[in-house]
């Protein structure tokens, strides 16, 4: 009696306990506010942070008892608050800040501020997210916090007036063309030769297609008909003015013939595909304003067109792991694709963060894999990531595409001959499937069914191996020891498999991803050490890189599919020198493994070519050029990474394939490139171009937390991309004269940025709903005592004020230079009046 007794006074003693901390405080009425105060911190080369707790509410929080949770970079205690407070990793890009010894209390009314030390912060994407506040009482439940801004106190007028002036400096070499001069198609054609008259497109128009064609033609009259607001029937008569789809043989693959002519618009193709083309080719020849419904008629110039793509593999990889993007986002961006001829959708469909596509009889996979939220053990959700706080399903962490909305997205790709690469990514970036695998093995293993329990386990339970990869993260790479691991993937494999069939398509090959497997990884596995004495071939943990893209290989041949993987899968670890080195592995040339190259810095500049040259299929995945998710420019405020550099519209418009050494302008760091880094390194041979199939643009989604982001990151740069995919080699990439080479580019170039600002940048304004591709900041030069103001694409207007405030659509249009009295803002405009950010000097 005595001991119950006791036991119920501390029940009681915890729960008033419990309910006198919650009445303390409540974290929605504690705003945070973060500022960057310094990237030169004692001169260490760390930034220097403060993180100032604002207790808004009646309630005071206690000076102990809870953890501040949030995503970041590494960070630490700067000296004078280290004996206040102490940060953990939890895990990836999770970390929790700790009150030590009770120091820390705030009173209601009162602010803390707390000083950090991190990496040096180079953008806005750098600040931390999505805080949240957990009791140490309550620790299964996060309780987020009623505001946070995140602002830097840096004084950065002088790098913006030079990044401004740069930017200007690039702008003066634009050369000005009339609207006759400006290229009639886009991306370009091989052949285009202007014709006497026009063609008068209206709602008058008939369309009449061979049975081949049927199905293009449809999706045109279907587009026509919501231009004209008028239905346009196909195949009912050609009489009068009319469009006209006839099959000719020997065109070759998605080559078209494009004949206009004040009587008809004849489109000539030898395959469906072909055909599609030629209506996007025939679509950029019209006037914006029939999408923008200012027109409701265009005059189509007369032409003879003839036309072929340079790459058959012209690809796009989106991610959707990191951060979800809805179906209707996907089909959206498929139009925009297919609109300018890009051929390829690379799903990347899990990560670590998240594991996206509805697996039929694996509903873990996305009942856990799929939600993130706060957790102590990953067992309904997994841990929040970039931001995305303690609440399941609140924002872009969470979410998935269910079995009918991937079908419908591979239908609504095909229709738009776009084929879409799923991608699993494994044996590393794997953690929401390990996650979600576990959470499937404890509740088998409660109903007792343990041999169901373990059928898809995808890691070794008693392996005591250490490691972090490159995201943080210390237990995300599944084992290929366990023959489970390859039951799962059979298992995925077929019911991917399965929706594809559903879609009346062909499964033709899996994206295994195969990157960043971190050092320290199954070296202490008792079921990898129990397969080297098994298997003589493996040697040692290294050697199960081999192994498991070997049984993958095997797995995928079995279904009459082909292999598709990052570079490292062409690739095999060996101690180089005292370290961990990925070097070429000849092995698998021979099994057409298409690899996907995005690795061209820090030493491995010519690693594309090398695996080309070496038999590899391999997709130009260069980060220098063509990762979309890098930062457009230096500036503070631009959105993205910049591990990789920085990649603008024009990165991947001068991309140079089969030589892009000489296209390489800029370092990691956004200075120029020192060419005498590429003397020694292998240059691609002509059988190495047979091995090239094409390019490919990723935009990974570690700052992408919404669909305005997302299209802000992917255009106009997804144009630059286009061009070069499907546009035959230019005279400017060939021509071994620098001077002019020069000369050829900056013509080339002019005639594309016109394109864009005169014509494809209001279309997508209004195609589709309308895209918000992002709007330039001006380039601005101060001299003599003016500021003058220019535009990166001809089109959009400048707009500027002389007192310091925003500009507007009121603002005055910059006509002439602005003197130099006061604070100066400028920033550019679309023809809708959305702005871009704007530029100050003074």
């Amino acid at each position: 009696m005595k001991h119950f007794l006791i036991t119920v006074l501390l029940l009681n003693t915890f729960l008033m306990s419990f309910a006198q901390m919650e009445k303390q405080l409540n974290p929605a009425d504690v705003q945070l506010k973060w500022e960057l105060l310094s990237n030169t911190y004692k001169k260490t080369g760390l930034a220097l942070s403060s993180l100032t707790l604002i207790n808004e509410g009646k309630q005071s929080l206690p000076a102990s008892g809870w953890s501040i949770y949030f995503n970041s970079g590494r960070l630490v205690v700067a000296d004078t608050d280290t004996a206040a407070v102490q940060i953990q990793q939890v895990n990836g890009d999770l970390f929790r800040l700790i009150p030590k010894s009770g120091n820390l209390s705030l009173a209601a009314g009162c602010s803390k501020k707390i000083q950090l030390l991190a990496e040096e912060a180079k953008n806005r994407s750098d600040f931390p997210s999505g805080f949240y506040l957990v009791w140490d009482h309550h620790p299964e439940k996060g309780y987020s916090f009623k505001k946070f801004t995140a602002t830097s106190l840096i004084n950065r007028d002088h790098e913006e007036a030079q990044l401004a002036a740069k930017i200007y400096r690039q702008n003066q070499l634009i050369k000005p063309l009339t609207d006759e001069q400006i290229p009639a198609i886009f991306p370009s054609p091989v052949l285009y030769q202007p014709q006497t008259g026009t063609f008068d497109l209206n709602a008058q128009v008939k369309l009449s297609a061979d049975a081949d064609f049927h199905q293009e033609a449809q999706l045109f009259a279907e587009e026509l008909s919501r231009l004209f607001r008028k239905t346009i029937p196909l195949n009912q008569t050609t009489a009068g003015p009319a469009i006209v789809f006839k099959k000719e043989n020997g065109l070759g693959a998605e080559a078209y013939k494009l004949s206009i002519s004040p009587q008809q618009i004849l489109i000539r193709a030898s395959d469906p595909a072909g055909a599609f083309y030629a209506i996007q080719s025939l679509k950029t020849m019209l006037p914006p304003g029939l999408w923008s419904g200012h027109l409701k008629s265009a005059k189509v110039p007369s032409a003879e067109v003839q036309d072929a793509p340079r790459f058959k593999f012209r690809g796009f990889m989106l991610e959707v792991a990191r951060n979800f993007q809805s179906k209707a986002e996907v089909l959206k961006i498929l139009d925009a694709m297919a609109l300018y001829k890009l051929n390829v959708l690379h799903f990347h469909l899990n990560d670590d963060e998240g594991w996206r596509l509805e697996i039929p009889g694996l509903p873990e996979l996305t009942e856990v894999g799929s939600q993130r939220g706060h957790t102590v053990d990953d067992k309904k959700n997994i841990l929040p990531s970039y931001g995305s706080g303690p609440i399941t399903g609140a924002n872009s962490g969470s979410g998935f595409y269910t079995k009918a909305d991937f079908i419908e997205i591979l239908k609504y790709a095909a229709l738009r001959h776009i084929r879409v690469i799923p991608e699993i990514e494994t044996p590393g970036h794997a953690r929401a499937a390990i996650k979600s695998m576990d959470a499937r093995y404890d509740k088998l293993m409660k109903l007792g069914q343990q041999t169901e329990a373990e059928e898809y386990l995808l890691r070794d339970r008693n392996d005591q191996s250490v490691y972090r990869s490159v995201q943080g993260w210390n237990d995300n790479v599944l084992n290929p020891a366990l023959p489970s691991v390859y039951r799962f993937m059979e298992k995925v494999v077929d019911e991917i498999g399965s929706m594809y069939k559903e879609a009346g398509l062909n499964l033709n090959t899996v994206h295994f991803g195969g990157d960043e497997v971190p050092a320290g990884v199954w070296g202490r596995s008792p079921a990898v050490a129990e397969l080297i004495k098994q298997d003589s071939a493996i040697k040692g943990p290294d050697d199960l890189w081999y192994y498991y893209f070997t049984k993958v290989n095997a797995l995928l041949k079995a279904r009459g599919l082909y292999l598709t993987g990052w570079e490292e899968i062409g690739l095999r670890k060996t101690q180089l020198d005292g370290q961990h080195k990925m070097i070429l592995n000849s092995t698998f040339v021979n099994d057409n493994f298409h690899t996907e190259v995005w690795n061209n810095v820090d030493g491995n500049e010519d690693l594309p070519y090398k695996m080309a040259n070496a038999g590899y299929k391999v997709t130009l995945t260069c980060v220098t050029h063509l990762y979309f998710d890098l930062a457009a420019n230096t500036d503070f405020e631009e959105p993205g990474q910049y591990w990789g550099g920085y990649v603008d519209t024009d990165k991947p418009f001068y991309f140079i394939p089969y030589d892009y050494y000489k296209s390489s302008k800029e370092d990691v760091n956004g200075h120029p490139v020192n060419p005498a880094i590429f003397a020694a390194k292998e240059r691609l041979t002509d059988f190495g171009k047979t091995n090239i199939i094409g390019i490919q643009a990723p935009l990974w989604s570690e700052t992408i937390k919404s669909p305005e982001r997302l299209e802000y990151m992917l255009l106009p740069k997804l144009l630059g991309l286009a061009e070069r995919a499907w546009a035959k080699d230019p005279s400017w990439a060939t021509e071994k004269d620098t001077l002019k080479s020069k000369l050829l580019y900056q013509e080339a170039w002019s005639a594309f940025v016109h394109v864009l600002g005169k014509r494809e940048l209001p279309r997508l304004s209004a195609y589709n709903g309308g895209y918000l591709y992002r709007i330039p900041t001006p380039g601005v030069l101060t001299e003599d005592g003016y500021a003058m103001a220019n535009t990166s694409y001809p089109g959009l207007l400048i707009r500027y004020t002389t007192n310091g405030t925003e500009p507007s659509v009121s603002s005055p249009v910059y006509q002439q230079p602005v003197p130099l009295k006061g604070v100066l803002k400028f920033a550019l405009f679309n023809a809708l009046g959305r702005q871009g950010r704007s530029v100050a000097v003074k």
